[in-house]
């Protein structure tokens, strides 16, 4: 088995970004889900109620984002010029982050047709993966992921969902950091502890599924129940619509790349 994709997404819920390689950090991989756009209730927002936010796509350019809506563009610096924080909430979580202003907020506010602001998760902030299931219990930390720092995928458990389905989807539509070939499918669910290049991963938990697998990134829509609707017959748990796995590595420092093995350890 091996990696044939490796992805991140920059700012929570926008498009991702396909990589050669990428360097793994304790909250996720490197600039993965570092940023994030908030209301004026400082509420994380992302394509649940925002689908147009999966057409913004992102780019690293000379140590700032730039962030395209296809009519236009925003430069967008690492580290916002501004000096106020914020308390901002992503589900259970409450984060100090440092909050950007004037014409980026107003980009994107304008884009999503709604106030925003554009936040970003400093080095000091350490928010918690839930201890239930972390690796090192109240030390594992993730960025503004929903939950986990990492999540892989079969390529073969899409090709079952999409035997099953009359139109195939992209896997864009489950936003992995991981793709992993020659697998059989679903055997992600079976695996415990996983080695990637020379690093090893923690496989915490299967990743529950919500409506963002329904928007067509490309355009930024809505397009009807599928696949959780197809999901629902076979890949349940509790009421949960269940697909990928979440990780947490054992040590960052390391790096991923694309081709790199994956060994099943436990």
């Amino acid at each position: 088995m091996n990696i044939s994709e490796i992805n991140i997404y920059p700012i929570k819920s926008l498009a991702g970004i396909s990589l050669d390689k990428s360097a793994v950090e304790e909250r996720g991989l490197a600039f993965d889900r570092r940023w994030m756009l908030v209301n004026e209730q400082n509420q994380f927002l992302t394509q649940r109620e925002f689908p147009v936010m999966s057409t913004i796509k992102i780019s690293l350019v000379n140590k700032s984002l730039v962030a395209d809506s296809g009519s236009s563009s925003v430069d967008i610096p690492y580290v916002p010029d501004s000096l106020e924080t914020a308390n901002v909430k992503i589900w259970s979580s409450s984060v100090k982050a440092k909050v950007y202003n004037g014409r980026t907020n107003t980009w994107f506010s304008e884009i999503l047709k709604a106030g925003c602001k554009l936040v970003l998760m400093p080095e000091e902030t350490k928010r918690k993966v839930n201890p239930f299931y972390a690796v090192r219990k109240f030390k594992d930390i993730v960025s503004f992921a929903d939950g986990y720092p990492f999540m892989l995928i079969a390529r073969s458990s899409l090709d079952d969902l999409n035997s099953r389905l009359k139109s195939p989807l992209p896997m864009n539509r489950f936003r992995p950091n991981f793709v992993v070939d020659e697998s059989a499918a679903f055997a992600e669910d079976t695996w415990k502890l996983v080695k990637i290049g020379d690093t090893v991963f923690h496989v915490v938990k299967p990743c529950e599924r919500c409506v963002i697998t329904t928007v067509a990134q490309e355009v930024g829509e809505k397009a009807g129940n599928e696949p959780l609707k197809t999901l629902a017959t076979y890949r349940t748990k509790n009421g949960k619509v269940l697909f990928g796995q979440n990780l947490i590595a054992e040590k960052a420092g390391g790096s991923i790349r694309i081709g790199d093995k994956v060994e099943v350890l436990d």
